[in-house]
């Protein structure tokens, strides 16, 4: 029988606010980061980044183990089509999952995350906890993703031990 609930801190090795210039299409950022970007709150992922979409023409990019250089080749790589703002060190990223993983992220959300509303491939920026946060869903039913600032990562990590002692 799995878990009912596992929370994981994670540290990612980047991760970068991508910002459409004007004019420019979604299409020709998606063919330079290997993935299709999500036309509205959602996840795309593709072989070396995950893109959640926070606002139109605006996504979080997750690198996966990009290597030495990834900054200067992602710049290269999106010049003339998007803004970027390295967010490395700005958020801390939590894994939630296990059967009690939606309730408990529910019991803070301001978001209704019913299945048949918040599934797989589904993302938001809200509030959870009093603590603004970029959520998504992983691939099962039962896993999310999220990211908080990291300035308020410690009170965030504080309301999901209460909340998740209650359950």
């Amino acid at each position: 029988m799995p878990d009912p609930l596992v929370v994981n801190e994670r540290n990612p090795v980047a991760l970068v606010t991508v910002m459409a210039r004007k004019g420019a299409d979604s299409a020709a950022i998606g063919k330079a980061l290997g993935c299709t970007p999500p036309a509205g709150p959602g996840r795309a992922s593709g072989d070396r980044w995950t893109l959640i979409g926070t606002a139109p023409g605006t996504w979080l990019a997750l690198g996966r183990a990009p290597g030495a250089g990834w900054r200067e080749a992602l710049a290269r790589d999106l010049a003339g089509l998007a803004s970027l703002s390295d967010q490395s060190g700005a958020y801390l990223m939590f894994r939630i999952a296990g059967p009690k993983a939606r309730d408990l992220l529910q019991r803070g959300a301001f978001i209704d995350l019913h299945p048949a509303e918040f599934g797989p491939g589904s993302a938001a920026v809200t509030t959870i906890g009093h603590v603004d946060a970029i959520l998504w869903q992983s691939n099962g039913l039962a896993e999310f993703e999220l990211a908080v600032p990291r300035s308020l990562a410690a009170s965030f990590r504080h309301w999901l031990d209460v909340t998740a002692a209650a359950l």
